[in-house]
């Protein structure tokens, strides 16, 4: 059977309300109505000319996606909404940006190159491994590197239970037990590189995002946000197969 139109969950992502797992929780929360009935089903589809309201507020029809750049600072949290009160990332954007989601996170105390962006359903595409996107960091570490155990973490690594892929991780420069790092990984699981490198012996003291894919940090200010022009971003996202 054939439907016309797009998912619930899939057009919420795209105009940017949430992710699109988020969405559809929304959905069975009972919080999305179409056309004035409440759903509660994700596979719903909607149409052209649908009213979609989400906590009785309309949802605006998804606009072009669009990506952005952004320094974040250390300090901040990755999130719309933290219960322990803290500053998030969002707070901080210019008043003038559209509602966005961020392509994966940084932590906390975590800095460097963050992509935002007003399309949920792209965002959580190029999230995936398969998608095949390096995130690349210099990260700062105290304690004494062993070089073999470094190049050891090309084969993956196990850390208190958890599988991690590939991760390569070469010295770019040392003085006493102090060390910069060049790392690169594909997965980004949670708070990854701080947990692989404390099973190493060593503790992560600054932790800076380069590049995230094709896209780089740059000389972006700290703070600062750059739009991705729409011909970049077209050549850049991945083929879809």
């Amino acid at each position: 059977m054939t439907h016309s139109g797009e998912r619930i969950a899939k057009y919420l992502a795209r105009a940017g309300v949430a992710s699109r797992r988020d969405a559809e929780r929304m959905v069975e929360a009972g919080r999305v109505v179409v056309n004035d009935t409440k759903i509660f089903h994700p596979a719903t589809f909607v149409t052209a000319g649908d009213v979609v309201t989400v906590d009785q507020a309309v949802v605006a029809a998804p606009e072009r996606t669009r990506l952005w750049r952004y320094h974040k600072p250390a300090g901040l949290v990755t999130t719309h909404r933290d219960p322990q009160g803290r500053t998030t990332v969002f707070e901080k954007l210019p008043a003038d940006m559209p509602r966005v989601v961020s392509v994966g996170r940084l932590d906390l105390n975590s800095e460097g190159l963050l992509l935002l962006t007003n399309d949920g359903a792209l965002a959580r595409q190029l999230e995936l491994p398969s998608t095949g996107w390096l995130r690349r960091y210099r990260v700062r570490v105290y304690g004494i590197v062993n070089s073999d155990r470094l190049a050891g973490l090309r084969d993956g690594i196990v850390v208190e239970g958890t599988r991690y892929g590939a991760i390569v991780a070469e010295v770019d420069s040392a003085k006493g037990a102090h060390a910069w790092l060049s790392v690169s990984i594909s997965e980004g699981k949670n708070r990854e590189i701080r947990k692989v490198m404390v099973a190493l012996g060593l503790q992560t003291t600054r932790l800076i995002r380069v590049a995230y894919g094709p896209f780089q940090l740059g000389n972006l200010a700290r703070g600062a946000v750059s739009e991705i022009s729409g011909k970049v971003l077209r050549e850049q996202l991945p083929k879809k197969k």
